[in-house]
């Protein structure tokens, strides 16, 4: 793990690492995507079998519920009760998130209403790389359920038990064993099998995140997804802890970027000793190794002024702030998600706080928060014009349309007694 002096150069070329145009998978992606619009069902499932050895004569491509249900009896009770206590926080938080119902007399006559609708379908796409991750489902699907979106498709290229036990407790009715950009493709266009949806949710691979950018023309997305971002801001605290949050995030992929702003030299060795004695003890096949060699650095900031600064502009997915978390927070206007005090490590967030775990990268923390139940509703404007209201604005606004040229715009409002 490197240490690096915090430099316009060396910020410059850590943001830039980020803004990297994927022109390969945006290639593949275009192309699978069009042969998915074409053939349909019959190129999804040839895509399944080449990229994830999924053979439709073996497992359908639609997963029962009968097969969740078992696959929640092979798991332990220890799990189960597990993901209930982590979904049972995360539908907490996204009850609070929800947007409400109101109504505003903005003035005498005119009445403003906003209605909250939820969308009428949404795709949760989870990753299924080394492992499913059952979490993401837990993140996708409860608040879409607290939002009361009607359809709620899952789409995981290699579900486990663990998943499938996840999603018959969660009540998943419908999750076809599909990945890739194939799966974005029936998830935005639809083919035989899979109706198509309104939002697709949930990150993946670079492959993925190509194939979700290309069909937002046409369907919507939550956020991009890139590499994950982990950042600790501190100036002292537990070498340990925090070496192990960095580590916790590097694992996830090679290309993981996991860093430590300090203004300490002292410390920065002292955690950077901690790192190298917890990847040690990890598998030489987990990816934390490659990821904290390639891209994990500990960056040594003239002030605290200069760190908060970076902070901000680099925006990271994950922020962790363990000592003097609250004189730090002040300063801080962008980021994914936020770990406030020494005991709140990073895995809280990712599996069972109750805060979402589906987070901005590559900066997008500076243009928009994690993904809430905001995200699976709609806000309808209601607007109501009475005869108070009418002799109050029809003068402004028939000036306001001639002054745009819209003759017609103010002869709407001129023929109105």
């Amino acid at each position: 793990m490197r240490i690096l002096k915090l430099t316009p150069k060396t910020e410059a070329e850590l943001l830039k690492l980020r803004q990297t145009h994927d022109a390969r998978a945006y290639r593949i992606a275009t192309r699978i995507i069009a042969d998915v619009r074409k053939r349909g069902d019959h190129a999804l499932l040839a895509w399944s079998a080449k990229l994830d050895g999924n053979d439709t004569r073996k497992k359908a491509l639609w997963i029962t519920r009968k097969e969740m249900a078992q696959a929640k009896r092979r798991v332990a009770r220890e799990f189960l009760r597990a993901v209930e206590h982590s979904a049972s926080n995360v539908r907490r938080v996204a009850e609070k998130q929800l947007p409400r119902d109101w109504s505003l007399n903005v003035e005498n006559g005119v009445t403003i209403r906003q209605l909250v609708r939820p969308l009428d379908s949404i795709g949760c796409y989870i990753p299924g790389g080394r492992f499913a991750l059952l979490s993401t489902l837990v993140m996708t699907v409860v608040p879409a359920q607290v939002a009361g979106v009607p359809r709620i498709v899952a789409v995981c290229p290699r579900p486990n038990d663990a998943l499938l036990a996840t999603a018959d407790l969660l009540g998943v009715c419908e999750f076809a064993r599909v990945g890739g950009a194939q799966a974005i493709a029936a998830l935005a266009y639809g083919t035989k099998q899979i109706a198509p949806v309104e939002k697709i949710c949930g990150p993946g691979n670079r492959f993925v995140t190509a194939a979700k950018q290309i069909a937002s023309a046409d369907c919507a997305i939550d956020m991009p997804a890139g590499p994950t971002e982990a950042v600790v801001l501190a100036n002292s605290g537990n070498p340990a802890w925090i070496a192990a949050d960095l580590l916790a995030q590097a694992e996830h992929a090679p290309d993981a970027g996991s860093f430590l702003v300090t203004t300490s030299p002292a410390f920065a060795l002292r955690v950077r000793q901690e790192v190298f004695l917890q990847l040690k003890r990890l598998p030489k096949t987990n990816p934390a190794h490659q990821s904290m060699r390639n891209t994990g650095a500990i960056l040594l900031a003239a002030s605290t002024a200069q760190a908060c600064e970076f902070v901000n502009r680099f925006a990271p997915e994950h922020l962790s702030l363990p000592v003097n978390g609250e004189n730090f927070l002040r300063r801080i206007r962008s980021s994914g998600t936020v770990f406030l005090g020494p005991l709140s490590g990073q895995p809280f967030g990712d599996y069972s706080s109750g805060s979402n775990h589906v987070l901005p990268t590559g900066g997008w923390a500076r243009r928009r928060g994690g993904l809430s139940a905001a995200d699976f509703v709609k806000c309808i404007a209601v607007q109501e014009i009475a005869s108070a209201g009418f002799r109050s604005l029809a003068t402004d606004v028939e000036a306001l349309a001639h002054a745009e040229g819209l003759l017609a715009h103010a002869r709407a409002v001129a023929v109105r007694p």
